[in-house]
């Protein structure tokens, strides 16, 4: 039997048929959508990118940022200004012009101008170089040792800070606050002055005997308060100030000893020491400059290596960092607090040595060591207890000492002012955070600018 509608086809496939045919019909009208539809992707505008900043921008701003080297070098010029400020307010006659500024303000002004000018100069020209000494060599008035002057006597007096100022910064990177450097730098002059009198030598071998002599005085007074810490706990702080006093005292009683005391003289003043001890100077003798600051450079880099390249230093940082973890790393904190007390104790020895062999004095009196041990402490901080660090430090302050004589004499300025200046310095050094704020400096993502100070303290 034929089907009347041939074209209808079979009853179940023809609805399959019409949906198909609707699905074909609705993918294309999608598809007609989408190829007309505009590329949101392509037509929105993205953020466009930065510029790369140039050399020097970048220069710039690392330049004023809160890194090391910034400041310092800010520390270095607020010292200067409140110096300034400090010249001004202790002179009578400039500080007599501002009680009528109002009314001639260009007397203040250029008096003050004046004598800030020339106290700088001076100490420029006291420590570095004095252009009026640089002309006289080339016009014939005066030799080359007086424009080599000004720096022979920044070396000077450079040399012994730098032993006492590594004291300092070695026993900081043990975790140990060496307060003791003063006393371990006079016991360390009495046995070089001792050695350097007493003891008839050869040439040489005298000098050699010498500075061993001032070496061992510090180390037996460095190993004291290192076997105390070690053994009973005791306070390294405590027991190094005590022992200041002692070596002190036994200085002056020592001085005026038979056999020890300058037979010719009343006073508090003992024999010279022999030449053939003496450290040789450097530029001739009418330079003070000596090879003491050879063997500091050299002892600067023996404590680096000491510190960042040798199995002990390696220690002596872990135990300073954390002597508990040490401990279990199986370090003997024992051991390396002694360690760290007796090598201390050697570069001071080694620094109150250079006080008597050297140029500054040749004969033992009760104020031969001056303040160098607590002025270690000071050079310690000021080059962030890093051994590099310590001897620009000690650059500085030798230089500050030697201008400061010339900016006394030439300027009336009290020679008590340089003191203030250098505590001035570790003062705006040891609070970087103050620094900042003043010159709105922005934070350095490499900045270390924490002071290393001994654990506890």
């Amino acid at each position: 039997m034929t089907n009347p509608n041939p074209q209808s086809g079979s009853p179940d496939k023809e609805p399959a048929s019409e949906a198909q045919a609707a699905q074909n019909a609705l993918g294309n009208t999608e598809r007609a959508e989408v190829a007309t539809e505009p590329d949101r992707s392509v037509a929105k505008p993205g953020p466009e990118p930065e510029p790369k900043p140039s050399l020097g921008r970048l220069f710039l701003d690392n330049l004023w940022a809160a890194n090391t080297f910034t400041v310092t070098l800010l520390s270095l010029v607020l010292a200067i200004v409140v110096g300034a400020v400090l010249m001004i307010i202790s002179d009578p006659d400039v500080l007599s012009t501002y009680s009528y500024i109002t009314s001639r303000p260009s007397d203040a002004i250029n008096s003050s101008w004046t004598l800030v000018s020339e106290a700088y100069a001076n100490l420029f020209k006291g420590s570095i170089f004095d252009p009026e000494a640089f002309s006289g060599w080339l016009n014939g008035a005066n030799g080359w040792q007086a424009v080599l002057a000004p720096i022979s006597e920044t070396l000077t007096y450079a040399a012994p800070l730098v032993f006492t100022g590594l004291s300092v910064a070695l026993a900081f990177r043990g975790g140990l606050f060496n307060i003791g450097a003063q006393g371990q730098a006079t016991i360390g002059v009495i046995m070089a002055a001792l050695a350097g009198f007493l003891l008839p030598l050869p040439p040489g071998l005298h000098l050699l005997v010498a500075v061993l002599a001032g070496a061992l005085g510090g180390a037996i007074w460095g190993f004291i308060p290192g076997i105390l810490k070690a053994r009973a706990g005791a306070h390294e702080v405590i027991n190094t100030i005590m022992l200041n006093y002692v070596a002190t005292y036994f200085l002056t009683w020592l001085i005026v000893q038979n056999g020890v005391q300058d037979p010719n003289r009343t006073d508090a003043i003992s024999k010279g020491v022999d030449s053939s001890a003496q450290l040789p100077r450097l530029l001739g003798d009418n330079l003070r400059v000596h090879a003491g600051i050879l063997l500091a450079v050299l002892a600067t880099w023996a404590v680096a290596w000491l510190l960042n390249r040798s199995t002990l230093g390696f220690e002596l940082r872990a135990v300073g960092a954390n002597p508990d973890a040490a401990r279990t790393a199986g370090i003997s904190v024992t051991r390396t607090y002694i360690l760290i007390m007796v090598f201390a104790g050697i570069l001071a020895g080694l620094g109150g040595s250079n006080m008597v062999l050297g140029s500054t004095a040749s004969a033992l009196t009760p104020l031969v060591v001056a303040q160098i041990g607590f002025d270690g402490i000071l050079v310690a901080l000021l080059g962030r207890v890093k051994p590099w660090g310590v001897l620009l430090a000690a650059l500085l302050f030798g230089a500050l000492q030697a201008g400061g004589n010339r900016m006394q004499s030439y300027s009336g300025i009290s020679l008590e002012l340089v003191t203030v200046l250098q505590a001035l310095i570790v003062i705006f050094i040891a609070a970087p955070a103050l620094v900042k704020a003043i010159f709105q400096l922005r934070a350095a993502r490499a900045a270390r600018l924490q002071t290393s100070l001994a654990k506890g303290w």
